[in-house]
């Protein structure tokens, strides 16, 4: 919760009610941030002078007899791919340091229409391209819980943010699992909307038929808040899902009493640490226990969901990337001629997993190995989709852990196989266009956070978060590790 021990919800409704300033909320977190920030590094940009006058504009608004919106005062942190007009946004990259937008992503003023007030840039994976917050070029985020571990990634700094007390939601971007898993490791919610349910204008792309805006909260109900304020159709995004945004936060508690829970076999065996596995039977128990029918499901085509996923994400990166080029924006490193200007710029200005990325994905789209690699792996993605529509006739949501493991040491994961590894339970709702999200439910046994992950059809949230907020209510009390020890290595 935030620094105060309240929901998004709790200072929303004390802001609008008068009873306390948006002012006096901002600089409670602000302390907050000034205080520990030096040892998380969740943010590449704390605006404090931005926030303190949004807040006093808040508060005259109030006075003044207006309704600021459902977020009144609330404090939020905004990972740093998504653009904020007038402050730098960098995607955690030196080709883009020091660029700043000349407009606000879609869900940017959406937050600023709600009566939420930005407090800064969250770092992250450079370009969202990882999975603990570890190849940021302004150096890692690391775990509040446990300092000597990382946030998980690429939105670590966003998670990390919420786990912190620096604010009490934030968003990242999902593209294989980048808000579930590093939700996990914080001991947060995080939620992967339906593909096409929240805006990607003013999001800087890594891989355009997979990103998708989400919440990172400390309570279900408030990123069921959230996703409702961002949501909904925008006509400056082609993708957009154009129909009217679902009420999530009226049937939170509508229950779970006769719905369908299909346990994914294939995400609960190997692989799959027993601590963790453990924590998902008993989410499945609490659920059953509630009202559901619980029973065990194959959706066999999740087996090549990685396979699939990292040959379409770098095929698509390598395109989107190619407009980093030194001529329009960013970093610019002269050189004799155009090419030479543009081979030093993305030679200084990428680091190590993004040339990866661009490396692997040319390759995979270059003449002679299209239809080997990418199109093969278009084709799983259909297939995928397919098995989950199936296992969908059968159940209203399903149920998996979010990642293999607990969160590991910095510098515990150096190759880039093993690291890709986490995000096996989270990429294949990414290919299938679907919505899940990642609740905390207990700890292992070195008392870390383990996250269970709840998915659901393309526009399933209603439901799926139900599921979430029984699965909440019945989580094993946290420790103290988990709430007031922060902050220790």
């Amino acid at each position: 919760m935030s620094a105060s021990g309240e929901t998004a919800v709790a200072i929303a409704a004390v802001v609008r009610s008068g009873r306390r300033s948006a002012v006096d909320v901002i600089d409670e977190h602000l302390a907050r941030i000034e205080a520990h920030e030096g040892s998380v590094h969740a943010f590449n940009l704390v605006t404090a002078a931005e926030a303190r006058a949004q807040a006093a504009e808040v508060d005259r608004r109030i006075a003044a007899g207006d309704d600021v919106g459902p977020l009144a005062g609330v404090p939020v942190a905004v990972k740093d791919n998504l653009c904020t007009n007038g402050v730098a946004t960098t995607c955690s990259s030196k080709i883009l340091e020091g660029w700043i937008p000349p407009y606000d992503a879609t869900v940017v003023q959406r937050l600023a229409a709600a009566g939420a007030i930005t407090v800064g840039k969250t770092n992250l994976d450079e370009f969202a391209m990882g999975s603990s917050t570890e190849n940021s070029a302004f150096g890692p985020t690391r775990n509040p819980i446990d300092l000597s571990r990382v946030p998980g990634g690429s939105s670590g700094g966003s998670a990390a943010a919420v786990a912190a007390d620096f604010a009490p939601i934030s968003l990242g971007s999902d593209t294989g699992g980048s808000i579930r898993q590093p939700a996990a490791f914080c001991g947060v919610v995080g939620v992967k909307p339906t593909y096409g349910l929240v805006s990607r204008y003013g999001l800087i792309a890594f891989a355009s038929s997979l990103d998708q805006v989400g919440p990172f909260a400390d309570t279900v109900e408030d990123a069921a808040l959230l996703l409702e304020v961002i949501a909904g159709h925008d006509p400056a995004d082609a993708t957009s899902i154009p129909q009217p945004s679902p009420s999530l936060v009226e049937h939170l508690d509508d229950g779970v009493n006769g719905l369908r829970v299909g346990l994914v076999t294939e995400l609960i065996g190997d692989g799959i640490h027993p601590d963790v596995a453990a924590r998902v039977r008993e989410a499945a128990e609490a659920l059953a226990a509630a009202g559901a029918t619980v029973e065990e499901v194959s959706v066999p085509a999740v087996a090549y969901g990685l396979s699939a996923y990292y040959l379409i994400a770098p095929a698509e990166a390598s395109s989107n990337l190619a407009r980093f080029d030194g001529v329009r924006y960013g970093l610019r490193v002269d050189a004799p001629t155009t090419n030479e200007m543009m081979v030093a710029t993305r030679t200084a200005g990428f680091g190590p997993e993004v040339k990866r990325r661009i490396m692997l994905g040319t390759y995979a789209l270059s003449a002679g190995y299209y239809d080997a690699f990418y199109g093969q792996a278009q084709k799983v993605r259909t297939l995928i989709a397919r098995d989950f529509a199936a296992a969908y006739d059968r159940f209203d949501v399903l149920l998996s852990p979010t990642t293999p493991t607990t969160a590991f040491g910095l510098g515990a994961i150096a190759d880039p196989l093993t690291m890709y590894l986490n995000d096996i339970c989270t990429i294949p709702t990414n290919l299938a266009g679907d919505c899940a999200v990642s609740v905390p439910f207990g700890t292992d046994r070195d008392d870390l956070p383990v996250g269970v992950q709840i998915l659901a059809p393309s526009l399933g949230e209603v439901t799926m978060f139900r599921a979430a907020r029984v699965v909440e209510a019945a989580a094993p009390a946290r420790s103290s590790a988990a709430t007031d020890g922060r902050f220790h290595a």
